[in-house]
């Protein structure tokens, strides 16, 4: 695994009752987001034309292949760590659908 905290810069750009939206900025390869697990279904956006690594844990990694602009949707209580194995800097939209809280 890798560690805990990343060093990806995450922006929060919507948050409300119904949707969070948060741009998740990485430098250049190896830059990850930390170990973490999602507590909503979610959709991702990338925003390059790349590869992530993903971290599943237990020595498991699996590499995604990123177009740009097309999305991706994902169920909650996915585990991992993302990972740029790019040499260039990436950026993707994430979108998580929060459960209704009225």
């Amino acid at each position: 695994m890798c560690k805990a905290t990343g060093t990806a810069t995450p922006t929060l750009l919507i948050e409300n009752d119904r949707v969070r939206v948060t741009e998740w900025r990485f430098a250049a390869r190896g830059d990850n987001t930390g170990w973490h697990r999602h507590a909503y279904d979610y959709v991702v956006i990338p925003q390059f034309d790349g590869v992530l690594e993903i971290d599943l844990g237990q020595g498991n990694r699996v590499r995604a292949e990123m177009q740009s602009g097309v999305p991706y949707y994902r169920e909650i209580g996915v585990e991992h760590d993302v990972i740029n194995a790019n040499d260039f800097e990436c950026t993707f939209v994430e979108v998580e659908l929060l459960e209704d809280r009225r």
